[in-house]
């Protein structure tokens, strides 16, 4: 059986500021093409189908028209909805669309009811796990514990015990969204830590035959059954190096999986430059980005006069300017800089109590304290979206 993976679409989304409906909608028109081209046995969507709760109308249309398209396509597609979705608006008439072959899975509690497919060896059980918000739905799985390896783990758990019911020889597959260990994250993934912790193990996926990821930016293997497809656009220029494609997956009779990429159109190829202005306008290796969406950092000692519109007389699509004027290394705003660089929320709260309290950090409790804190905060944005 041959299936595409995908995820991420984020419909809807910017890059700064500048409108990617237009390569949305060319994405959407390449993969109904490959459904075609490579006669496709089923699409599966690994979540994050919109770019937020409430989408904007554009956004939707498009969604609608796609799922049209693949409907008359007649190649089932089975959705999950991702940690930027909505699931309530998104599985609103999953019941209808699943008689046109879009099979929707949003509601955590369904995450062992699969979408049965067959061939000529069998049958192939596919398996939809909507995001998992622990908090959320701790008490659904009756998990010990409230974070991503607890409430994943009780999932397949129940995708386990289905798939035991199953005939001998049922092949399997499983959607999922989540920060899987040995990933490669981007800029452009929403933070989802719980307690500190956002990874789940690959083990956790184990006795399953293929398992299409969503969440990650960056198509990525992190071992032959457990793959992320990466998003069909770059959406931060923190994705400037990704190659952005599809996984074309060939389930074998006996479970085997063959797999290769399938590249998506690039609407406008990304740039991040960096260096003194007078020496980025001149400096002929740089002629290949000029067509580029560009993200410049300059770096001259003193801000130059009217940069951007410089910048735009050679690099007209830079949609980022950012300054970083090259500063000695006895300079207190360069040692600030550098303290900062790569350190989350949770350490840069700690050096906080630490400064203030002459460099006495927090004790084990007062860790605790904060990291709940700032698991309150992301909880309270989760449950806003999900609400109606």
């Amino acid at each position: 059986m041959r299936f595409l993976h995908t995820s991420d679409w984020h419909l809807g989304r910017s890059l700064h500021r500048v409108s990617l409906l237009d390569a949305q909608a060319a994405f959407l028109d390449h993969l109904v093409a490959s459904v075609r081209t490579h006669d496709i046995d089923a699409v599966l969507v690994a979540g994050d189908v919109y770019d937020r709760a409430v989408p904007p109308l554009t956004a939707v249309e498009l969604f609608d028209q796609a799922l049209h398209r693949l409907a008359e396509a007649g190649v089932p597609t089975v959705m999950i909805s991702g940690n930027h979705d909505s699931a309530r608006r998104l599985g609103v008439g999953a019941g209808l669309f699943e008689r046109a072959g879009i099979h929707l899975r949003t509601d955590p509690a369904g995450c062992a009811t699969p979408v049965l497919l067959s061939d000529t060896h069998g049958e192939v059980a596919l398996y939809g796990l909507p995001y998992l918000e622990p908090a959320l739905v701790r008490d659904t799985f009756k998990a010990a514990k409230a974070g991503h390896e607890a409430v994943l783990g009780a999932a397949m758990e129940r995708v386990r015990a289905d798939l035991a019911t199953r005939a001998p020889g049922t092949r399997s597959v499983v959607l999922a969204h989540a920060f899987v260990a040995g990933g490669t994250p981007s800029d452009s993934e929403r933070d989802i830590t719980v307690g500190g912790v956002a990874a789940v193990p690959a083990g956790i996926f184990d006795g399953v035959d293929y398992v299409a990821l969503g969440h990650l930016h960056g198509a990525q293997t992190i071992t032959e059954r457990v793959r992320y497809s990466g998003s069909p656009l770059a959406y931060s220029f923190s994705e400037t190096t990704h190659r952005k494609t599809m996984w074309l997956v060939d389930l074998g009779p006996h479970g085997e999986i063959t797999a290769e990429r399938l590249d998506c159109p690039v609407p406008r190829p990304l740039a991040r430059l960096r260096g003194r202005l007078d020496d980025l306008l001149g400096d002929p290796a740089l002629e290949r980005h000029e067509e580029s969406w560009a993200e410049v950092t300059l770096t001259d000692p003193v801000r130059p006069p009217e940069p951007m519109a410089r910048l735009a007389g050679r690099f007209p699509y830079t949609l980022s300017l950012a300054f970083d004027p090259e500063r000695a290394d006895d300079d207190p705003l360069a040692s600030y800089a550098r303290r900062l660089a790569g350190r989350t929320d949770q350490q840069i709260a700690e050096d906080f109590v630490a400064h203030v309290r002459g460099g006495s950090g927090p004790d084990a409790r007062e860790r605790t304290v904060l990291r709940g804190a700032f698991d309150d905060v992301r909880v309270d944005d989760a449950v806003r979206e999900v609400a109606p």
